[in-house]
């Protein structure tokens, strides 16, 4: 079909004028007039793609990087972009190469190449929209702090699995990285446990909440004597707080832990700790009053750990400070004494059957019919 006159492309032969005139450099005005030309045009047929390549290509070398890195934030993500294009702009390193690499929609072999291996690059592959698990898993693998941010920050790349932990592993030490960790609703609560004391209130409410349902999931002890309680509190009164973190430690099966409970923002593990060594309410509140005058002085702070002692069954604040000090309790098993879950992980029931369980009859020996 025959175009029309509406669709004709403009006469730019005085920019051509202009190119000619050695005391001018018009080859960015006209890359940039080219590109947006290319972009408005309703039918990019084979014959405009061709020119605009031709085109491209020779301008793109001889251009400032600011220009390359405009026309490649243009050009990028439209399908029709030659990949010849693409690659030279890739090629120019920078913003050019950065906004071929965040926005093209397929990623070649022959991309990749042209934009090399300069700093910051798995950085911004990390921000596409497109990433799958395999890519993500290994770009969590590189331990690039900005690597790391990006991928946090992609509300788009599925986090889970190992992939996920690492990130979660790292944010403990990274404020900024947690702190994109916890904004994103898509996460399971659960998995950001480790991160429970730089969370705000509500994630904490639904951190807890995901702790209690996996911890309900474990065999569960039977209530036994709070064998602990007179040791923390004599420590706590004495004002020993070194001596009463070591008993707490070893109260939970975690010889060693550093609670750092006294600390203003690790106030919370103070209480989370309490109620996992399964503590009495009273000890609970005599410790909080004698352990650190700068908590006896608030009674907001008393009033805010108590009822957070409150909160959750010892199960649920063993997990969590497990997942808070990045260790595991020395004994995790059941005894005889413990409570199975018909469900849970541990049941019977959920062990392979069959094949080395004894039959409940032995076989009868077969009949040999009778023949006249």
């Amino acid at each position: 079909m025959a175009r029309s006159a509406a669709d004709a492309p403009p006469d730019l032969s005085g920019l051509l004028d202009l190119a000619r005139d050695r005391r001018l450099d018009m080859k960015p005005v006209l890359l940039r007039v080219q590109t947006d030309l290319f972009r408005a045009a309703p039918v990019r047929d084979v014959a405009t793609i061709r020119a605009f390549e031709a085109l491209a290509c020779g301008l793109i070398p001889t251009v400032d990087a600011a220009t390359a890195e405009i026309v490649a934030q243009k050009l990028a993500p439209l399908p029709d972009t030659p990949q010849s294009v693409l690659a030279l702009l890739a090629a120019q390193g920078g913003g050019a190469r950065d906004a071929v690499l965040a926005g093209s929609p397929v990623l070649t072999t022959a991309l990749l190449e042209a934009a090399g291996s300069g700093p910051g690059l798995d950085a911004v592959l990390a921000r596409r929209t497109d990433l799958g698990r395999a890519l993500i898993e290994d770009l969590s693998l590189r331990g690039d702090p900005d690597v790391d941010r990006a991928l946090a920050g992609n509300a788009d790349a599925p986090l889970a699995g190992p992939a996920l932990e690492r990130l979660v592993e790292r944010a403990r030490r990274q404020p900024d990285l947690a702190a994109l960790l916890l904004s994103r609703d898509d996460l399971p609560a659960v998995d950001l446990a480790p991160l429970y004391l730089q969370a705000g209130p509500e994630r904490r409410t639904a951190i807890r909440d995901g702790v209690a349902a996996r911890a309900a999931l474990r065999p569960q002890g039977r209530a036994g004597m709070r064998a602990a309680g007179a040791a923390l509190t004599a420590f706590a009164g004495r004002g020993e707080p070194e001596r009463f973190e070591a008993a707490l430690g070893e109260a939970l099966g975690m010889p060693g832990a550093c609670f750092r409970a006294t600390e203003p923002e690790r106030r919370d593990l103070l209480a989370l700790a309490l109620r996992a060594a399964d503590l009495a309410e009273e000890e609970a509140v005599f410790i909080f009053l004698r352990l650190d005058p700068s908590i006896a002085r608030s009674v907001d702070a008393v009033f805010g750990l108590t009822k957070l002692f409150r909160s959750m069954d010892a199960a649920t604040a063993r997990d969590l400070v497990a997942s808070i000090l990045g260790s595991e309790p020395a004994a995790r098993g059941a005894t005889p004494d413990q409570h199975r879950p018909a469900h849970g992980p541990a049941s019977p029931r959920l062990r392979p059957a069959a094949a080395a369980a004894p039959a409940l009859r032995p076989s009868l020996p077969e009949r040999t019919r009778k023949t006249r």
